[in-house]
């Protein structure tokens, strides 16, 4: 929908591929009649793809006329296109091509989550195989959370992500509001082969805090906040944490560039020792990317919440084409 597939994640076949694609596209699904209807198997925000459109259904005469792929009639130009400057591949990606091969887990074999009073919660999670994952939105996070705490809000794209920065090896603990994120992160967590959810923090962080243990926080910052601390130029250092195409369509002046998940390596690249503030299009990834950093060490780290969306309605920066829906299958806030 709005874009065709990308050959590009089978090493060595990427340029067979898409001269495939193109003939599958224009010699086959292209001559169907315009009012043969699509029903497209992803959706906004898929990395499948380089900008999965955002509508449920299509025809083949509408999508003959606005997608930007098909409009490509030259073979070798469409070759070069998808194996190009392709977005960059989620690790899930290779992983679950492998699990698919040998065959995954069965889904009724796979045990619930187990609810963990915070005392019990707090002596597993000291194991060196156990992480945290909180799946509450970006402000209660920010407000407090379990030190050391990976932050992907189950609202947003949270399987790609999950998939995406999690260690396959490590088994998962939850952190959520209720018990029915619980059940839902879990399922999106196997989705992409994320099978070792143990158990989710009974009662959430309330409880944990009635039980006297720490917290940690990421303040957030709105969008007239960091309009006036950039403008003030209090050293304050803005990484914009978007993809690519996102940030080459539109960003603040000055932002560095490093998408969340590659935060996990470059975190190298920043200095602990500088007020670090985190953007993305609405706040969720920008909170992972906290997350990240706060992982390593950084304690000076701040969210933009509302992101360049936020940035952008406030008149502070140009509208960014990208920014509507970018990464997410819950489509303008829904």
């Amino acid at each position: 929908m709005g874009d065709v597939g990308r050959p590009d994640l089978f090493p060595g076949r990427a340029l067979d591929l898409a001269a495939k694609l193109f003939g599958s596209l224009h010699d086959k699904l292209m001559v169907l009649p315009p009012f043969c209807e699509v029903y497209p198997a992803h959706g906004a925000g898929s990395l499948c793809g380089r900008a999965m459109g955002a509508k449920r259904t299509s025809t083949v005469g509408y999508e003959k006329l606005y997608n930007s792929a098909l409009a490509i009639n030259d073979r070798q130009q469409f070759i070069t296109s998808l194996t190009t400057d392709m977005p960059e591949a989620p690790d899930h990606f290779s992983r679950c091509s492998e699990i698919n091969r040998r065959g995954p887990a069965l889904v009724g074999a796979l045990p619930a989550p187990r609810p963990l009073a915070p005392r019990q919660f707090r002596e597993i999670m000291a194991g060196n195989e156990m992480l945290v994952l909180d799946v509450r939105d970006y402000s209660a996070f920010g407000g407090q959370h379990l030190p050391g705490s990976y932050h992907i809000d189950i609202t947003g794209n949270f399987a790609t992500f999950a998939g995406w920065v999690l260690p396959p090896e490590q088994k998962i603990l939850l952190v959520a509001d209720q018990a029915d994120d619980v059940a839902q992160a879990a399922l999106l967590l196997r989705r992409v082969g994320l099978d070792q959810v143990v158990g989710y923090l009974e009662g959430g962080v309330f409880e944990w805090a009635k039980a006297g243990f720490a917290t940690d926080h990421v303040p957030q910052l709105s969008a007239p906040e960091l309009n006036r601390r950039l403008s003030t130029g209090d050293g304050l250092v803005l990484v914009d944490v978007r993809s690519a195409g996102e940030y080459g369509a539109a960003h603040v002046s000055g932002a560095l560039h490093i998408p969340a998940p590659m935060l996990r390596t470059k975190y190298v690249e920043l200095d602990p020792d500088r007020d670090i503030a985190l953007v993305c299009s609405t706040g969720h990834r920008s909170s992972l990317a906290a997350s990240i950093l706060k992982r390593h060490g950084f304690s000076r780290v701040w969210n933009v919440a509302g992101g360049m969306t936020g940035f952008n309605a406030a008149g502070f920066a140009p509208e960014c084409p990208l920014c509507v829906v970018p990464h997410g299958p819950r489509f303008l806030g829904k």
